[in-house]
C-alpha cells in the first residue's frame, strides 16, 4: 500500500513513512539554508517520485491539479507547484526558486494560505510579525514585496497584485500543494466507493512532506498551523477508517499503535486501533488499550470515554460477530437540513443591511474562492437574529443543499455559551452522519464536519455568538457555502482572519421604526394618533426590542389609546420596558452583555451613565473612571467590541439613550463616595482642561486661581490656539452640562470656574444667552465664597453680559456695583476693566459721548498701570466712539497707535477689532477702497481665530463700501454670509437690518455705481 503521510515531530522521532520503507543509504537531501547535508531517507524519494508520477499522470490525463504549462519558446510543459505543506517552498520547471529568507518568505506564504482574495497591508504586517513589527513595518513590508515579484517574475502562473483593498495573490489553487490536499480530501469524502475514497485520500496525504510551514513562527502563523495540523489528523482518521471498511486492519495497525502513542487522549484514534487489533486476533490488546485510556481520561480529565467508544468495547468483550465483517463500501446518508427557525412575523427597514447582505452573497459569488461570512453585531434587541432569518428566509433558495442553523448561547439567561463540539455534532446529526462513525474532539468533528458539507450549497447561520472561538471550528471549508453569524461582540478574529465581512446594527431611522408600528398595529390605529406614535418612536429610542415591546402590549390592549403607552413610558422609563418573560425585557437583555465584563470594564460601564453631555472623549473617560488614558482606551474598546458604547471619530464615546438609563440604574447601586469622586474628576478635567485652552485663546486675560486638580484626572495637552478651540467646540455640550451639574451638587468653585474659563470663547462663538445664564450662576455660587475680587469679576462679566443681550439696564447695574467693589479694594485694574464694560454698555444705549468717557477712563488707568495690551484695546474704544462722533481724523490717529501695539503684542484679536474700527473710520470719510482693504484684513484675523462672532460683525459692515465701491456682487456674498451667522447666533435684529440691507441692494438700479451710491440702511 502507499505511504501515509504525517507531520514530522519535532523530536526527532521517525515519520509514519519511516516505519514502511527502509532508508536507502549513500544519498543527501538538503535541509534549511546553511544546515549541514542529512541523508535522505528511502520514503523521501518514494514521497518525492509520487508526487513526479502523480503530476505526470494529471498532466497525460488532462486533470488540472498540476496544470502543464508550455514554455513560452515552445520549450514543452512545465510543472510548477506552491508548497505549504512542509517547508515553504516554489518548484517551477524541476527546479526549486530560491525566495530568499525567513521574514520575506513568510510574506508570500502569507498570501499563499489565502490566494486570490486581498490582504491588507497592515494585516501582513500583523501575520508576519504579530505583536512585534519592525518600526516602519509599510515600508519593510513593501521592500519584501518589491523583491518577491522580481525573484517570481520568472514563474508566471503567480503574480502579487495590489488592489484598494489590500494585496492579492493571483495563482490557481491547484497549483498549490494545501489546496490540492484540501480538495482530494473533500472529493474522497464525497467518493461513492471506499476504494476511490481511499486512492484519494492516499492522493491527499502523501502531498504532506512534514510539519507545515515549520520555520514561520508569528502567532496568525502558529494558529494557521494548528488549523492544517487538525486537518492533517482528520483527514489520516477518516483514510483510516476507510481502510478498516475495506478489511486492511493489518496494513494499518502498526501505524496506528504508532499514532496512539502519540496522541493517548484521541478517542476516534483509540476505537480504531482496538478494532484493527481485535480484527488481528488481539481481543485482549484491544481491550486492555480501552482500560489504559479509560484511567488516561480519569485522570487527566476527569472524564469517562465518550459513548460510542464504550459501546465499541463491549462488543469486544463480547465479541460481537458483527465487528468481523467491514462494511463492503462507504454509504453516504443523503438528508438535506432545514434548520432555520420560523422568519420574525414582523419586519420593517433594514434597507441598506439587506443590501450590504445581498451584496455580499454576489461578491462573494463572483470571487468564487471566498467562503462568504457575514458577522452581524450589535446590542441586545438590537434586531441581529430578525435581520438574519429575514434575509435567510427571502433566499432561501439560494440553498438547495440545506440550511444549518444554532443558537451558540453566548448571551442567554441561565446558561453557559454552547460547547463548539456541541454544536458541530447537532449538524451532523442534522447531515445524517452515524454519531458512531465519528470519535475524536473538536478538532475531528470539525473536519468531517467540512468534509460533510464541502462543495454543497448551505447556507450556515450561526446565532447569539459569545467570542469567535466558538465560531472558528463551525465554518465550512469550501466557497460553495455561505454563513451568517451574530453577536453582541464584534468578532476581530474572523475579520482579519476569515475577511469576514462586518455589518455593524444600529437603532431604526425614524422612517423604519413608524413603519414597525405601522406594520404591528396596522395602519389605521397609527394614523388616529401620529404625535402618540411620534412621541413612543422617541421614547424607544429607535431600539428595535423596546419597540417590539411597547407594539406588543398596545396589541395586546386594543381599547386603550396609545396615548396612555407613552405616558407610561415617559413616566416610568426603563421601568416600563420590563417584563416577565426575560427574553422581551430590555433591562434583561442588557444585562445579558455584562457577564463577561471584568471589573474595570463594568466599572466604565456604569460610570459613563453619569458623566456630563451625550458622549465623551478618551481623556475624560480616563479621568472619570481613575484609568491611565491607554487603560481607559483598552477598556472602552472592549465595551464598543460588546456593543454597549459606540465609537465616534475623534476618540470619543456614547451610549444609547436606553443603555445609558439601563447602566444608571446600575450606577445608583455604587456608594455614594464612589459616584461623586467618580463625578469630581471629570469635572476637574473639564475645568483645568478648559482653563488650558481659554489662555491659549486670551493669554492677556488675567489668571485666577485654580486649586490642583483632584488626584486621577488625566489632563488633555492642547498645543495651540487651533486645538484649544476645537477642543471648545467638541467639548461645549459636555461643558454646558458639567456647570450644571455642579451647580446640582452645590460644587460652587466648579461653577464659577467653568464659567470663567468659558467666557472667551462663547464670546467668540457668540453663544451670549449661555454666556449670561453661566454668569447668573456664578453670581449665586461666589456669594459664599471668601474672596471678595471674585464677586467684581462676577459683577463684571454678567454686567457684560446682560448689555450685549439688550438688557441694558441690568448691565449697567452689575457693572456699576463691580465698579463700586474694586473701589472699595483699591484696585485700579479692575476699575479699568470696568470702565471698558462700561464704554461697551453706554455704546449700546447708542450714548457714544458716555461711552468715550468710559473709554478714556479706562485709557488712563491701563497707562498709569504699565498695561500696553489692556492700552492699545483702551486706545481702539476711544478712537471708535471719537469717529462715532464725527471726529475722523482724532478717531484714526487713536487708532492707527492702537493697532501699532496690538502687533507689537501678537493680539490678533485685538488687531481684529482694531482694523474694523479703521475700515469705519476710511468708510466714513469717503475712502471706500480703504475701508474695504481695512474690512477684509480685520475678517482675515477673525476667521483665523475662529471669532465668528466678530466675523458677522465685520461682514455687515463690510458689504457697505463694496456697495460704495460698485462691487455689489461682493456685497451680495458678504451680506449673504453675515445673516447666516446672525441667524446662528440669536441676532435676530442684526439679521433682519442684514436682510433690508440685501433688499435694498436688489431694489436699486443696477447701473447706479461708484461712490454715488449708498443704501439707505447705511449706518
Amino acid at each position: 500500500m502507499a505511504a501515509i503521510a504525517s507531520a514530522a515531530p519535532t523530536n526527532g522521532t521517525k515519520t509514519r513513512s519511516e516505519f514502511m520503507v527502509p532508508p536507502s543509504p549513500g544519498e543527501t537531501v538538503s535541509t534549511k539554508p546553511g544546515a549541514p547535508e542529512r541523508r535522505a531517507t528511502a520514503q523521501e524519494h518514494l514521497a518525492d517520485a509520487i508526487v513526479r508520477n502523480f503530476s505526470i499522470n494529471l498532466e497525460l490525463t488532462g486533470s488540472n491539479c498540476y496544470p502543464g504549462r508550455e514554455h513560452a519558446d515552445g520549450g514543452g510543459p512545465v510543472a510548477v507547484e506552491f508548497r505549504l505543506l512542509g517547508s515553504v517552498e516554489v518548484h517551477r520547471n524541476g527546479q526549486m526558486v530560491n525566495l530568499g529568507h525567513t521574514r520575506q518568505l513568510s510574506v508570500l506564504a502569507a498570501l499563499l494560505v489565502e490566494p486570490n482574495r486581498p490582504v491588507g497591508a497592515d494585516q501582513l504586517v500583523d501575520r508576519v510579525w504579530g505583536e512585534h513589527p519592525p518600526r516602519r513595518g509599510r515600508q519593510v513590508l513593501y521592500g519584501y514585496l518589491s523583491r518577491l515579484r522580481a525573484t517570481l517574475a520568472e514563474v508566471p502562473e503567480l503574480a502579487i497584485v495590489r488592489r484598494s483593498t489590500g494585496y492579492v495573490l493571483s495563482v490557481d489553487e491547484d497549483l498549490i500543494d494545501l489546496y490540492r490536499f484540501r480538495r482530494l480530501v473533500a472529493a474522497a469524502g464525497a467518493a461513492e466507493d471506499d476504494a476511490g475514497a481511499l486512492r484519494l485520500f492516499e492522493e491527499a496525504l502523501v502531498l504532506w512532506r512534514g510539519p507545515a510551514i515549520p520555520d514561520l513562527d508569528s502567532p496568525w502563523f502558529t494558529a494557521v498551523k494548528a488549523e492544517l495540523e487538525a486537518e492533517l489528523r482528520a483527514a489520516e482518521l477518516d483514510r483510516t477508517d476507510v481502510a478498516l471498511r475495506r478489511g486492511q486492519h493489518a496494513e494499518v495497525l502498526a501505524d496506528l499503535t504508532t499514532q496512539a502513542a502519540r496522541h493517548p487522549l484521541d478517542e476516534r484514534l483509540a476505537g480504531q486501533l482496538m478494532l484493527a487489533l481485535y480484527r488481528s486476533g488481539r481481543q485482549a490488546d484491544a481491550l486492555q488499550h480501552y482500560q489504559r485510556l479509560r484511567a488516561v481520561l480519569a485522570d487527566q480529565l476527569g472524564t469517562d470515554p465518550n459513548p460510542s467508544l464504550q459501546q465499541l468495547y463491549q462488543r469486544i468483550l463480547t465479541a460481537d460477530p458483527g465487528l468481523d465483517r467491514p462494511a463492503s463500501a462507504l454509504t453516504t446518508a443523503h438528508v438535506t437540513p432545514r434548520q432555520l427557525p420560523p422568519p420574525p412575523a414582523w419586519f420593517a427597514g433594514r434597507i441598506s443591511e439587506l443590501t450590504a447582505l445581498d451584496a455580499a452573497l454576489e461578491g462573494g459569488a463572483a470571487e468564487a474562492n471566498t467562503v462568504v461570512i457575514s458577522a452581524l453585531a450589535g446590542g441586545g434587541g438590537i434586531g441581529k437574529t430578525w435581520l438574519a432569518l429575514h434575509w435567510a428566509h427571502t433566499h432561501v433558495d439560494r440553498f438547495p443543499d440545506g440550511q444549518l442553523f444554532v443558537d451558540l448561547r453566548g448571551f442567554s439567561p441561565g446558561s453557559d455559551p454552547m460547547n463548539p463540539l456541541t454544536a458541530v455534532r447537532g449538524f451532523l446529526d442534522a447531515l445524517g452522519i452515524d454519531p458512531t462513525t465519528v470519535s475524536g474532539g473538536l478538532d475531528e468533528h470539525t473536519a468531517r464536519f467540512r468534509s460533510c458539507i464541502a462543495g454543497k450549497r448551505m447556507l450556515v447561520l450561526l446565532d447569539n455568538a459569545a467570542d469567535a472561538d466558538q465560531l472558528i471550528p463551525l465554518l465550512p471549508g469550501t466557497p460553495s457555502c455561505v454563513v451568517i453569524m451574530t453577536s453582541r461582540t464584534v468578532l476581530t478574529p474572523l475579520l482579519t482572519r476569515h475577511s469576514a465581512r462586518h455589518l455593524n446594527l444600529d437603532v431604526l431611522t425614524e422612517t423604519e421604526a413608524h413603519a414597525a408600528f405601522a406594520q404591528r398595529l396596522g395602519n389605521a390605529r397609527v394614523a388616529v394618533e401620529p404625535n402618540a406614535v411620534a412621541e413612543l418612536v422617541e421614547l424607544c429610542g429607535r431600539y428595535p426590542l423596546a419597540l417590539a415591546v411597547m407594539a406588543s402590549r398596545a396589541l395586546a390592549h386594543p381599547h386603550l389609546p396609545l396615548a396612555d403607552f407613552a405616558t407610561e413610558l415617559r413616566q416610568a422609563g426603563l421601568d416600563a420596558l420590563d417584563d416577565a418573560d426575560p427574553a422581551t425585557s430590555v433591562s434583561a437583555v442588557l444585562s445579558w452583555s455584562l457577564r463577561e465584563l471584568t471589573r474595570r470594564q463594568y466599572m466604565m460601564f456604569v460610570l459613563l451613565s453619569t458623566a456630563p453631555g451625550s458622549e465623551i472623549g478618551l481623556p475624560a473617560a480616563a479621568s472619570l473612571a481613575d484609568l491611565s488614558v491607554p487603560e481607559a482606551r483598552v477598556v472602552l474598546r472592549r465595551l464598543v467590541d460588546s456593543s454597549l458604547v459606540d465609537r465616534r471619530a475623534r476618540d470619543r464615546y456614547a451610549m444609547h439613550d436606553l443603555i445609558r438609563d439601563y447602566a444608571g440604574t446600575l450606577a445608583q447601586q455604587l456608594p455614594d463616595e464612589v459616584r461623586e469622586s467618580a463625578l469630581l474628576r471629570v469635572l476637574n478635567f473639564y475645568t483645568h482642561t478648559a482653563h488650558a485652552a481659554d489662555r491659549l485663546l486670551h493669554p492677556y486675560r488675567d489668571e485666577i486661581a485654580l486649586e490642583p486638580p483632584v488626584p486621577g484626572v488625566r489632563l488633555q495637552p492642547l498645543p495651540d490656539t487651533a486645538a484649544a478651540l476645537e477642543w471648545f467646540d467638541i467639548e461645549y455640550p459636555a461643558l454646558q452640562a458639567a456647570e450644571h451639574i455642579a451647580g446640582g451638587h452645590g460644587w460652587q468653585r466648579l461653577v464659577w470656574h467653568l464659567a470663567w474659563a468659558q467666557d472667551t470663547f462663547r464670546y467668540r462663538r457668540g453663544h451670549r444667552h449661555d454666556q449670561l445664564r453661566a454668569w447668573q450662576a456664578a453670581l449665586d455660587a461666589v456669594a459664599n465664597l471668601p474672596d471678595p475680587a471674585k464677586r467684581v469679576l462676577v459683577h463684571q462679566n454678567l454686567g457684560d453680559a446682560y448689555a450685549a443681550l439688550g438688557h441694558l439696564q441690568d448691565g449697567i447695574g452689575h457693572l456699576h456695583q463691580a465698579l463700586a467693589l474694586a473701589e472699595q479694594q483699591d484696585d485700579a485694574r479692575k476699575q479699568a476693566d470696568t470702565h471698558r464694560m462700561l464704554a461697551r454698555a453706554w455704546e449700546e444705549r447708542e450714548d457714544d459721548r458716555r461711552a468715550l468717557e468710559h473709554a478714556t477712563e479706562a485709557l488712563e488707568l491701563y497707562r498709569a498701570l504699565s498695561q500696553p495690551a489692556w492700552e492699545a484695546e483702551a486706545l481702539n474704544l476711544v478712537g471708535w466712539y471719537t469717529a462715532r462722533l464725527g471726529e475722523y481724523d482724532r478717531a484714526r490717529d487713536h487708532c492707527r497707535a492702537a493697532l501699532t501695539l496690538h502687533l507689537q503684542h501678537d493680539d490678533t484679536e485685538g488687531a481684529a477689532a482694531t482694523l474694523d474700527s479703521l475700515g469705519y473710520i476710511e468708510h466714513h470719510s469717503g475712502h471706500g477702497r480703504r475701508a474695504v482693504d481695512h474690512y477684509q484684513r480685520s475678517l482675515g484675523l477673525y476667521r483665523d481665530l475662529g471669532h465668528t462672532y466678530g466675523a458677522a460683525s465685520t461682514l455687515d459692515s463690510l458689504g457697505h463700501p463694496l456697495v460704495r465701491v460698485g462691487e455689489h456682487d461682493g456685497a451680495r456674498a458678504v451680506w449673504r454670509e453675515a445673516l447666516e451667522l446672525f441667524r446662528q447666533q440669536g441676532r435676530d435684529e442684526d439679521a433682519g437690518r442684514v436682510w433690508r440691507q440685501l433688499d435694498a441692494l436688489e431694489s436699486e438700479p443696477q447701473e447706479r455705481a461708484g461712490d454715488e451710491f449708498s443704501v439707505s440702511v447705511d449706518p
